[in-house]
């Protein structure tokens, strides 16, 4: 039997996605033409892959066991393409924390890492699934255990985090703030705290009982929220520029001033020279910023840093 690449293509996007329609938009074909191909793929093979009803779209028994070696084919097509070209295809980097715009830190370092292709991780399960699955290369964010085995992380920045405040807060013209002083405070949040791990460990280790969840729709919808909270307060990176919301203090945060950590993960083993020259650009721009630099005397980390970061990959 010969496979379709197109079909495959589409199998493996709908199988991510569990969704047609986002299948579809990401593949840049239409609905329609994206049902035809996986149609044709099953009628092949005789199964089907998928069960769609009422609850939405579902991978079968047969779409299961079928997805890993999809996967590595459409994988080993693109390295096929990329050998004949003579060049690599871009290195796949995924970002999650979106609140906190891990892009920034990318930015810094896109140049002397080479041509990066962006993706938008939901959160740190799901981007360790894409490694572990070959669908990403590498990935940037905030990193906590426990890690799948397979995955190598590598420190890259730690940033200091400004508490945020509406105007009608009473603490919002203090010129600095101990995390203490805002125990009696409410600590605004863009989803559950049990799914939010820095902000949840934040609050367990300054005795902040009250919290409020708000949707993540944007920095400018969750800190509109925020401002019109007389007592309530989030975390945000000290660089992170303000939106334009009317009513928000930003207060620096001492004595401990929290550390929020970047990290670049990939999967073990992966030899790609692109992910070697990211990691050294990340190292490098370390340097030059003092972007590692840590006192437990004066800072809080919820997993402090265990040793220099070692050699890059590769």
């Amino acid at each position: 039997m010969d496979l379709d690449m197109a079909q495959l293509r589409a199998f493996v996007r709908t199988a991510e996605e569990l969704h047609f329609g986002r299948a579809a938009g990401t593949l840049a074909v239409s609905q329609q033409a994206l049902s035809k191909r996986i149609a044709r793929l099953e009628f092949l093979l005789g199964t089907e892959l998928f069960q769609r009803d009422g609850k939405g779209v579902r991978l079968t028994e047969d779409g299961r066991r079928f997805l890993l070696p999809a996967r590595q084919t459409v994988a080993a097509a693109d390295a096929a393409v990329a050998a004949v070209l003579g060049r690599e295809r871009p290195l796949r980097v995924d970002v999650w924390g979106h609140l906190y715009a891990p892009t920034r830190t990318l930015a810094r370092v896109a140049g002397p890492a080479g041509e990066l292709a962006l993706g938008h991780g939901r959160d740190l399960p799901s981007v360790t699934t894409a490694l572990l699955h070959g669908d990403i290369d590498a990935a940037f964010g905030r990193v906590h255990p426990p890690l799948p085995t397979g995955l190598t992380h590598r420190l890259v920045r730690l940033e200091p985090m400004d508490a945020v405040l509406g105007a009608e807060h009473s603490l919002a013209a203090e010129p600095a703030l101990r995390p203490d002083q805002l125990r009696d405070s409410v600590l605004w949040a863009p989803g559950a705290l049990d799914r939010l791990d820095f902000l949840r460990r934040f609050a367990d280790r300054f005795g902040i009982q009250n919290t409020a969840t708000s949707v993540n729709l944007g920095l400018a919808h969750f800190l509109g929220g925020l401002a019109q909270q007389p007592r309530g307060f989030s975390l945000l990176p000290a660089d992170v520029p303000l939106p334009g919301v009317p009513g928000l203090r930003s207060v620096p945060l001492v004595d401990p001033t929290p550390l929020y950590a970047w990290s670049l993960l990939w999967r073990t083993g992966n030899g790609r020279a692109g992910l070697h020259d990211l990691a050294t650009a990340c190292a490098e721009e370390a340097g030059r910023s003092r972007w590692l630099e840590y006192d437990p005397a004066r800072d809080w980390l919820p997993e402090p840093p265990a040793g220099r970061p070692g050699p890059p990959p590769g």
